[in-house]
């Protein structure tokens, strides 16, 4: 702990450094962390508020003790100040409205600092509960007292809903294919619910597999994996091109071995998809945020690490966009597949 005092009215902040994991479920909420609540539940206790969240990588993941293992990944740095004397009560419904007023533009922040997917949630908890920490006390419908808990389970709702909010950026194509892949990942499903939730996005499933996104076969349609996309895609040949498109073949290129792969071609096709001027390409990034979240409630780790590092690398590949932009278009060497 930095800067710690035992006056309550001291205008000094205190610093709490958490490097502790120990998790068990819970029905409510699902994986929680006892180690992390009880701690923050002291500090509220205490009187304290916390003002902001910042995870910090220490831990690396390839170290003996972590493999296979509930071994901390991050740790996390908190800010906190004293409660103020004149704090007021609220119920439930008034500590989520508060939550919805304030978390959303918050959450937006921490994603234009390029912020790991993975991190997002811990770094969320800054202020969603510091909204929770400045009441003196945040009561139930039968008059008790919110627990820590509970309150964490509802900033990571609102968290959720906020993701999910963000697909009103996304062309409908898009939106169709993190419907389907909320229920299949890369698996096969049958043809006709396709069709079905393609009607609900107003697009078809032939134009899905035109775009790009599907393929089908024997009734059964699937997403293309980004493993599985064609190595002479030009987005400023593509006759249709959609954010869901982008983010598969930029994280093909990152993913990818050779001489053809890595952020400097991944860099390239950010600059084609720029110069197509479709989209705004930072919804590429939020589509990653959002499958990332999917893939965390799914346990999809596979999928959810390859969106995890699209977007920890997306201030990189804007730099390389930018380098490639000053060289000028370069000539593809094969002509597009489709």
């Amino acid at each position: 702990m930095i800067g710690y005092t035992t006056r309550r009215d001291a205008i000094y902040p205190l610093a709490v450094y958490y490097a502790f994991k120990q998790s068990e479920t819970d029905d409510e909420h699902g994986i929680a962390s006892t180690g992390w609540e009880t701690m923050l539940n002291g500090l509220i206790q205490a009187g304290w508020t916390v003002t902001a969240t910042w995870p910090v990588r220490t831990e690396r993941s390839a170290r003996s003790i972590g493999i296979g293992t509930n071994a901390l990944a991050s740790s996390v740095v908190l800010a906190c100040r004293p409660r103020h004397i004149s704090a007021s009560s609220t119920d439930r419904r008034g500590f989520l409205r508060a939550l919805r007023s304030e978390l959303p533009e918050k959450l937006r922040k921490l994603q234009e600092g390029n912020l790991a997917p993975v991190d997002l949630p811990q770094s969320a908890i800054g202020p969603g509960i510091a909204v929770f920490s400045r009441y003196a006390k945040v009561t139930e419908p039968d008059g008790s007292a919110m627990r820590v808990r509970t309150a964490l389970g509802l900033i990571n709702d609102v968290l959720a809903d906020v993701l999910n909010e963000q697909e009103g950026e996304f062309d409908q194509g898009t939106r169709w294919a993190i419907r389907w892949f909320e229920q299949f990942q890369w698996g096969k499903g049958a043809f006709g619910d396709a069709e079905t939730l393609a009607k609900a996005y107003n697009v078809s499933v032939k134009g899905l597999q035109d775009a790009h996104i599907t393929k089908s076969g024997d009734s059964k349609v699937w997403l293309v994996a980004p493993a599985n996309l064609p190595e002479s895609y030009d987005p400023e040949t593509d006759a249709r091109i959609s954010v869901w498109e982008a983010a598969m073949h930029l994280s093909r290129l990152l993913e990818g071995k050779g001489s053809g792969s890595g952020l400097g071609p991944a860099g390239e096709l950010l600059a084609g998809i720029r110069r197509r001027g479709e989209f705004d390409e930072d919804a590429i990034r939020d589509l990653t945020h959002l499958l990332y979240s999917i893939c965390d409630r799914r346990r999809w780790s596979e999928s959810g690490q390859r969106f995890n590092n699209l977007a920890s690398a997306w201030s990189d590949l804007q730099t390389e966009a930018r380098a490639a932009e000053k060289r000028g278009p370069s000539k593809p060497t094969h002509q597009p597949l489709f």
